[in-house]
Protein backbone atom coordinates (compact mmCIF):
# COMPACT_ATOMS: atom_id res chain seq x y z
CA UNK A 1 0.00 0.00 0.00
CA UNK A 2 1.13 3.48 -1.38
CA UNK A 3 1.88 6.67 1.62
CA UNK A 4 -0.88 9.25 0.98
CA UNK A 5 0.31 12.18 -0.80
CA UNK A 6 1.67 14.75 2.48
CA UNK A 7 0.76 18.29 2.83
CA UNK A 8 2.97 20.62 4.62
CA UNK A 9 1.17 23.61 6.29
CA UNK A 10 3.15 26.89 7.62
CA UNK A 11 2.10 29.05 10.57
CA UNK A 12 1.40 32.29 10.76
CA UNK A 13 4.27 35.35 9.27
CA UNK A 14 6.83 32.38 7.62
CA UNK A 15 6.90 31.00 4.32
CA UNK A 16 6.28 27.70 3.09
CA UNK A 17 10.39 27.33 3.48
CA UNK A 18 10.07 27.17 7.27
CA UNK A 19 9.57 23.16 6.85
CA UNK A 20 13.54 22.83 4.99
CA UNK A 21 14.81 20.72 8.05
CA UNK A 22 11.89 18.22 8.03
CA UNK A 23 11.42 18.07 4.74
CA UNK A 24 15.55 17.44 4.31
CA UNK A 25 14.73 14.09 6.52
CA UNK A 26 11.89 12.81 5.15
CA UNK A 27 12.05 10.18 2.32
CA UNK A 28 12.36 12.46 -1.08
CA UNK A 29 10.33 9.49 -3.34
CA UNK A 30 7.43 10.78 -0.76
CA UNK A 31 4.86 13.54 -3.14
CA UNK A 32 4.99 16.32 -0.78
CA UNK A 33 3.14 19.87 -1.76
CA UNK A 34 3.82 22.64 0.30
CA UNK A 35 1.60 25.21 -0.19
CA UNK A 36 1.73 29.23 0.68
CA UNK A 37 -1.09 30.19 3.21
CA UNK A 38 -3.54 32.88 2.31
CA UNK A 39 -1.67 36.51 2.41
CA UNK A 40 1.62 34.72 2.89
CA UNK A 41 3.10 34.16 -0.91
CA UNK A 42 2.31 36.68 -3.79
CA UNK A 43 0.82 34.09 -5.78
CA UNK A 44 -1.53 32.42 -2.27
CA UNK A 45 -4.56 32.20 -2.99
CA UNK A 46 -6.62 34.89 -1.83
CA UNK A 47 -9.57 33.98 0.14
CA UNK A 48 -13.60 36.05 -0.46
CA UNK A 49 -13.17 37.03 3.47
CA UNK A 50 -10.47 36.99 6.35
CA UNK A 51 -12.37 33.82 8.35
CA UNK A 52 -10.76 30.35 8.76
CA UNK A 53 -13.47 28.75 6.58
CA UNK A 54 -12.56 31.18 3.68
CA UNK A 55 -8.99 30.23 4.05
CA UNK A 56 -9.70 26.74 3.82
CA UNK A 57 -11.96 26.85 0.85
CA UNK A 58 -9.17 29.10 -1.09
CA UNK A 59 -6.66 26.44 -0.21
CA UNK A 60 -8.62 23.03 -0.49
CA UNK A 61 -8.83 22.88 -4.54
CA UNK A 62 -5.47 23.26 -4.76
CA UNK A 63 -4.40 20.41 -2.85
CA UNK A 64 -4.69 16.56 -3.34
CA UNK A 65 -7.56 13.99 -2.27
CA UNK A 66 -6.56 11.92 0.55
CA UNK A 67 -3.60 13.17 1.55
CA UNK A 68 -1.51 13.55 5.20
CA UNK A 69 -2.26 16.33 5.81
CA UNK A 70 0.39 17.73 8.64
CA UNK A 71 -0.07 21.59 10.03
CA UNK A 72 1.78 23.64 12.33
CA UNK A 73 -0.05 26.13 14.54
CA UNK A 74 -2.15 28.75 12.14
CA UNK A 75 -1.45 25.73 9.72
CA UNK A 76 -2.93 23.54 12.34
CA UNK A 77 -5.73 25.35 12.66
CA UNK A 78 -6.37 25.34 8.74
CA UNK A 79 -5.61 21.71 8.36
CA UNK A 80 -8.21 21.08 11.17
CA UNK A 81 -11.24 22.85 9.10
CA UNK A 82 -9.88 21.00 6.44
CA UNK A 83 -10.50 17.53 7.97
CA UNK A 84 -13.62 18.76 9.51
CA UNK A 85 -15.55 20.34 6.34
CA UNK A 86 -13.48 18.77 3.30
CA UNK A 87 -12.73 14.73 4.57
CA UNK A 88 -12.15 13.56 0.95
CA UNK A 89 -9.06 15.71 1.14
CA UNK A 90 -7.76 14.33 4.29
CA UNK A 91 -7.14 10.76 5.06
CA UNK A 92 -4.78 11.28 8.32
CA UNK A 93 -4.23 14.70 9.71
CA UNK A 94 -0.47 15.92 11.78
CA UNK A 95 -1.05 18.47 14.53
CA UNK A 96 2.45 20.51 15.53
CA UNK A 97 2.24 22.79 17.89
CA UNK A 98 -1.46 22.54 17.40
CA UNK A 99 -4.52 23.87 19.66
CA UNK A 100 -8.13 23.89 18.90
CA UNK A 101 -8.27 27.74 20.47
CA UNK A 102 -5.16 29.93 20.57
CA UNK A 103 -7.17 32.91 23.14
CA UNK A 104 -7.96 31.92 26.63
CA UNK A 105 -11.74 31.27 27.36
CA UNK A 106 -13.67 31.05 30.55
CA UNK A 107 -13.72 27.28 30.26
CA UNK A 108 -10.42 27.40 28.41
CA UNK A 109 -7.54 28.76 30.97
CA UNK A 110 -4.27 26.65 28.30
CA UNK A 111 -4.12 29.22 25.72
CA UNK A 112 -2.77 32.53 25.91
CA UNK A 113 -4.31 36.01 27.14
CA UNK A 114 -6.57 37.93 25.17
CA UNK A 115 -4.77 40.66 26.31
CA UNK A 116 -1.42 39.56 25.10
CA UNK A 117 -2.83 38.41 21.82
CA UNK A 118 -5.12 41.59 21.04
CA UNK A 119 -1.61 43.59 21.84
CA UNK A 120 0.15 41.48 19.12
CA UNK A 121 -2.49 42.55 16.66
CA UNK A 122 -2.17 46.23 17.65
CA UNK A 123 1.70 46.29 17.77
CA UNK A 124 1.59 44.24 14.18
CA UNK A 125 -0.48 47.56 12.74
CA UNK A 126 2.03 50.15 14.12
CA UNK A 127 5.32 47.48 13.60
CA UNK A 128 4.77 44.79 11.43
CA UNK A 129 8.70 43.79 11.59
CA UNK A 130 9.39 44.15 14.86
CA UNK A 131 5.95 42.54 15.84
CA UNK A 132 7.23 38.95 13.47
CA UNK A 133 10.17 38.80 15.50
CA UNK A 134 8.55 39.25 18.88
CA UNK A 135 6.11 36.18 17.68
CA UNK A 136 9.62 34.29 16.99
CA UNK A 137 11.00 34.79 19.65
CA UNK A 138 8.31 33.30 21.28
CA UNK A 139 8.18 30.27 19.35
CA UNK A 140 11.55 29.61 19.96
CA UNK A 141 11.36 29.69 23.87
CA UNK A 142 12.03 27.16 26.11
CA UNK A 143 13.94 25.04 23.42
CA UNK A 144 16.91 23.26 24.16
CA UNK A 145 17.92 24.48 20.86
CA UNK A 146 16.42 27.98 21.05
CA UNK A 147 19.46 29.93 18.97
CA UNK A 148 19.22 27.47 16.16
CA UNK A 149 15.43 27.85 16.00
CA UNK A 150 15.48 31.37 16.29
CA UNK A 151 18.03 31.46 13.39
CA UNK A 152 15.59 29.11 10.92
CA UNK A 153 12.25 30.97 11.61
CA UNK A 154 14.23 34.51 10.79
CA UNK A 155 14.96 33.45 7.88
CA UNK A 156 11.97 31.73 7.20
CA UNK A 157 9.99 34.97 7.87
CA UNK A 158 7.55 36.56 5.07
CA UNK A 159 8.69 40.38 4.57
CA UNK A 160 5.71 42.12 5.78
CA UNK A 161 5.41 44.75 2.85
CA UNK A 162 2.53 47.36 3.36
CA UNK A 163 0.84 44.88 0.19
CA UNK A 164 1.24 41.64 2.54
CA UNK A 165 0.43 43.67 5.67
CA UNK A 166 -3.18 43.43 5.45
CA UNK A 167 -3.49 39.40 4.56
CA UNK A 168 -0.79 38.78 7.88
CA UNK A 169 -3.15 41.14 9.95
CA UNK A 170 -5.70 38.91 8.89
CA UNK A 171 -4.03 35.51 9.50
CA UNK A 172 -3.42 37.19 13.38
CA UNK A 173 -7.39 37.68 13.33
CA UNK A 174 -8.09 34.40 12.67
CA UNK A 175 -5.81 33.43 15.10
CA UNK A 176 -7.40 35.80 17.55
CA UNK A 177 -11.10 34.71 16.83
CA UNK A 178 -10.99 30.82 15.82
CA UNK A 179 -12.39 28.42 18.58
CA UNK A 180 -12.64 24.73 16.75
CA UNK A 181 -13.33 22.58 20.15
CA UNK A 182 -16.62 21.80 18.96
CA UNK A 183 -15.47 20.46 15.61
CA UNK A 184 -13.24 18.08 17.52
CA UNK A 185 -16.20 15.42 18.05
CA UNK A 186 -16.63 15.04 14.26
CA UNK A 187 -12.66 14.52 12.86
CA UNK A 188 -12.82 10.51 12.47
CA UNK A 189 -9.77 10.37 10.65
CA UNK A 190 -7.00 9.56 12.85
CA UNK A 191 -4.82 12.00 13.92
CA UNK A 192 -1.06 12.15 15.02
CA UNK A 193 -0.04 15.28 17.27
CA UNK A 194 3.34 16.24 17.71
CA UNK A 195 4.19 18.71 20.45
CA UNK A 196 7.51 20.66 22.16
CA UNK A 197 6.85 20.22 25.93
CA UNK A 198 7.94 23.63 26.60
CA UNK A 199 5.95 25.49 23.74
CA UNK A 200 5.31 29.30 24.97
CA UNK A 201 2.71 29.91 22.25
CA UNK A 202 0.32 26.73 22.48
CA UNK A 203 0.71 25.24 25.63
CA UNK A 204 1.32 21.45 25.71
CA UNK A 205 -1.89 20.85 27.82
CA UNK A 206 -4.22 22.61 24.69
CA UNK A 207 -2.71 19.78 22.96
CA UNK A 208 -3.03 17.10 25.37
CA UNK A 209 -6.64 17.85 25.77
CA UNK A 210 -7.10 17.69 22.18
CA UNK A 211 -5.64 14.46 21.96
CA UNK A 212 -8.00 13.09 24.61
CA UNK A 213 -11.03 14.74 22.33
CA UNK A 214 -10.77 13.52 19.32
CA UNK A 215 -11.74 10.13 18.17
CA UNK A 216 -8.50 8.47 17.28
CA UNK A 217 -5.94 10.40 18.00
CA UNK A 218 -2.29 9.44 19.47
CA UNK A 219 0.37 12.48 21.39
CA UNK A 220 3.49 12.29 21.22
CA UNK A 221 5.26 15.18 23.29
CA UNK A 222 9.25 16.48 22.96
CA UNK A 223 11.30 17.16 26.09
CA UNK A 224 13.08 20.15 26.01
CA UNK A 225 11.66 21.63 22.78
CA UNK A 226 9.24 24.60 22.25
CA UNK A 227 6.92 25.42 19.68
CA UNK A 228 8.61 24.30 16.55
CA UNK A 229 9.91 20.89 17.26
CA UNK A 230 9.72 20.12 13.57
CA UNK A 231 13.19 22.28 13.20
CA UNK A 232 14.69 21.41 16.33
CA UNK A 233 13.67 17.88 16.40
CA UNK A 234 13.40 17.11 12.82
CA UNK A 235 14.83 14.28 12.37
CA UNK A 236 12.38 12.25 15.10
CA UNK A 237 9.59 14.28 13.69
CA UNK A 238 10.33 13.14 10.58
CA UNK A 239 10.33 9.48 11.39
CA UNK A 240 6.68 9.87 13.61
CA UNK A 241 5.33 11.40 9.93
CA UNK A 242 6.73 8.54 8.13
CA UNK A 243 5.52 5.87 10.14
CA UNK A 244 1.84 7.22 10.65
CA UNK A 245 1.48 7.16 6.96
CA UNK A 246 2.81 3.78 6.71
CA UNK A 247 0.39 2.96 9.45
Amino acid sequence: MSRPPLVLLHGWGLTPAVWQPLRARLDPAWPCTVPALPGHADDAPRPDAPTLAAWTDALAARLPAQALVCGWSLGALVALDLARRYPVKVARLALIGASPCFVQRADWACALSADVVSGFCRDFAAEPDKTQRRFVALQSLGDAARRDVTRHLTAALLDATPERAPGLADGLDILAQTDLRASLDHITCPVRLLHGAHDALMPAAAARAMAERLPDARYSEFAEAGHAPFVSRAAECASLLQGFADD
